[in-house]
C-alpha cells in the first residue's frame, strides 16, 4: 500500500524522492492527485489546481503530468484514445471503468488471475499488463 500524503511537505518530499525539482505549480499539481487518491484526467486536475491558483496553465499541467509519469511518481491510464486518467497509485492493479459515468476504479492484484499469455518475442520480456474491464448499468446492456 502506498503510503498517503495529506500535507504539501509530504508531496515536497516525494517529488524530491522522484528527483523532481518541487515548484510551487507541481507540489499544487502532485497534492491535488495524491491528496484525493483518484484516478483524474489532466482537465481535472487544472480545475482542481486553478480553484486556488489560478495562475497554472493547461500546458504546465501536460508537461508537469508527463514528467511525474516519465519519473514513475504516477502511472498514465489511457482508457480510449480521448480518455487519459493520471493515477497516484503505482503498485500492480487493474482497473474497472463504468462507460457511463466515466469513472475509474481500481481492481486489487490479486482479485484477477492471468493465464494464457503468449510467448514472447525473442529478446523480451514483460513490463506489465494492465487489464481495463469496461462496464455498464445492466439495463443499458438490454
Amino acid at each position: 500500500m502506498q503510503k498517503e500524503m495529506h500535507s504539501r511537505n509530504d508531496i515536497i518530499d516525494r517529488l524530491r524522492e522522484f528527483g523532481i525539482n518541487p515548484t510551487h505549480q507541481r507540489i499544487e499539481i502532485a497534492y491535488a492527485l495524491f491528496s484525493r487518491q483518484e484516478h483524474l484526467s489532466a482537465d481535472q486536475i487544472l480545475s482542481v489546481v486553478n480553484t486556488k491558483h489560478s495562475e497554472t496553465s493547461k500546458a504546465t499541467v501536460y508537461n508537469t503530468l508527463n514528467l511525474f509519469v516519465e519519473r514513475k511518481l504516477i502511472r498514465e491510464v489511457i482508457v480510449d484514445p480521448s480518455k487519459v486518467f493520471y493515477d497516484p497509485n503505482t503498485h500492480v492493479h487493474h482497473h474497472f471503468f463504468n462507460v457511463a459515468t466515466g469513472q475509474l476504479t481500481d481492481i486489487h492484484s490479486d482479485e484477477l488471475k492471468l493465464s494464457g499469455l503468449p510467448q514472447m518475442p525473442d529478446g523480451m520480456a514483460i513490463e506489465s499488463i494492465d487489464v481495463i474491464v469496461r462496464i455498464q448499468p445492466q439495463h443499458l446492456n438490454s
